[in-house]
């Protein structure tokens, strides 16, 4: 790691990436998951309500970009409750989240003709080997999960593209962020009312509170990770904050009874190896 990145830095990095596993066990323990990112979705336009005035509105070039954003993540959320269906948090997060810089690399290559350095070739390697770990075998996720999850990492890839040029055009990247928040947190009781035809909420039951709760921990999990971004390097924070591939196989264990096998630690080990070799 170079020496440019601080102790601050790194703790920053590594908080980001256990608040976001965090956040995804919320969400995998919830009765009703779509339900549940649904309530966590209120956390977060709430939260970016409060900056709506505070900010500048974005440039009109970003606009598009902002739209396209809230609705990716929408689509990311739908998809990331069918790969927890039949997944468990230690088996569909580690995919997902590997898989995102894999589909980022390969797409460069395939599509805009960006040749992969040798670290980017050992990370993708690796990070196939790790799914495959966790896809194949005895105690693997099943089929269905797996493809979920790929398909959740392939959106996340999608709306990060989005975000990075977008972000650039809106002139104020706290605006976007902002911006984002507010439509998804629209769409996304929207895409609920189409699915389910009716939102129940009781503002007294267990269930809103821990659902709102993990809203919260999503939101701190954004703006620890730009907070970090704004003090040091993103190639190592990125890198850094994939680490929660392995956070989320601990929580899976210490706090939903997953099982944590030698071969599983072994195979989360392998999927942030390779992200933090292609963050490089």
């Amino acid at each position: 790691m170079p020496e440019t990145v601080s102790a601050t830095v790194v703790g920053l990095a590594l908080f980001a990436a256990i608040l976001h596993a965090s956040w995804n066990a919320f969400l995998r323990t919830g009765a009703d998951r779509l339900w549940t990112v649904t309530v966590m979705s209120f956390a977060s336009s709430a939260g970016a309500l409060l900056f709506v005035f505070a900010v500048p509105l974005p440039l009109s070039p970003a606009w598009p970009y902002i739209v396209l954003s809230a609705f990716l993540q929408v689509g990311y959320s739908v998809f990331l409750v069918a790969a927890y269906r039949n997944g468990e948090l230690g088996q569909v997060y580690p995919i997902m989240r590997g898989s995102v810089p894999m589909l980022v690399t390969l797409g460069g290559f395939l599509l805009a003709g960006q040749q992969p350095g040798p670290y980017q070739v050992a990370g993708v390697i690796l990070v196939a080997l790790g799914i495959m770990s966790l896809s194949l075998g005895a105690g693997r996720a099943s089929g269905t999960s797996v493809l979920f999850a790929l398909a959740t990492g392939a959106i996340i890839a999608g709306y990060v593209t989005v975000d990075a040029i977008g972000v650039r055009l809106a002139g104020h990247s706290g605006a976007y962020t902002v911006w984002v928040l507010t439509i998804y947190g629209t769409l996304m009781p929207t895409t609920f009312l189409l699915m389910r035809g009716r939102l129940a909420v009781d503002p007294l039951a267990r269930e809103t509170w821990k659902a709102l709760g993990g809203g919260v921990v999503a939101m701190a999990a954004y703006g620890v990770v730009v907070a970090a971004f704004a003090l040091g390097p993103a190639g190592p924070i990125t890198a850094l904050r994939e680490t929660s591939v392995v956070f989320a196989a601990l929580i899976g264990w210490l706090f939903l009874g997953e099982t944590l096998t030698a071969r599983r630690i072994v195979a989360c080990a392998v999927v942030a190896a390779g992200a933090v070799l292609i963050g490089r």
